[in-house]
């Protein structure tokens, strides 16, 4: 894409939800750069939104067993990852702990996967 294009032109600019999914993913993209984390949360995600709708759908505890597994993957991915889950990371900066957004092996630009 032509970063140097007209507001007119460019669908990023004109846009403003998919200006919004953009920086989204790319923040999750920066803090899910392992790769066994990136693919259990491809995994786990759609585990756990399976999960709530099977809730509505099939007995209760299908999608109970959805959900708690899909979370637990995503779990796992954080703890490779060594950063806190996105909830439990708004939930730090609301009461005012420390939380980890971004692993900080990751903060160097340059560094690769140990």
């Amino acid at each position: 894409m032509n970063r140097d294009a007209s507001p007119a032109t460019d669908p990023w600019q004109r846009r403003p939800l998919l200006r919004f999914a953009r920086r989204a993913l790319a923040n999750w993209r920066e803090r899910h750069r392992h790769p066994f984390s990136f693919w259990i949360h491809m995994i786990g995600i759609p585990m756990t939104v399976v999960g709530i709708a099977l809730l509505s759908f099939q007995p209760w505890y299908w999608g109970v067993g959805a959900f708690v597994l899909g979370y637990l993957l995503q779990f796992i991915g954080h703890c490779v990852e060594g950063n806190d889950m996105g909830e439990w990371a708004g939930i730090k900066r609301l009461i005012g702990l420390p939380y980890v957004a971004v692993s900080p092996r990751w903060q160097q630009k340059d560094h690769n996967i140990p």
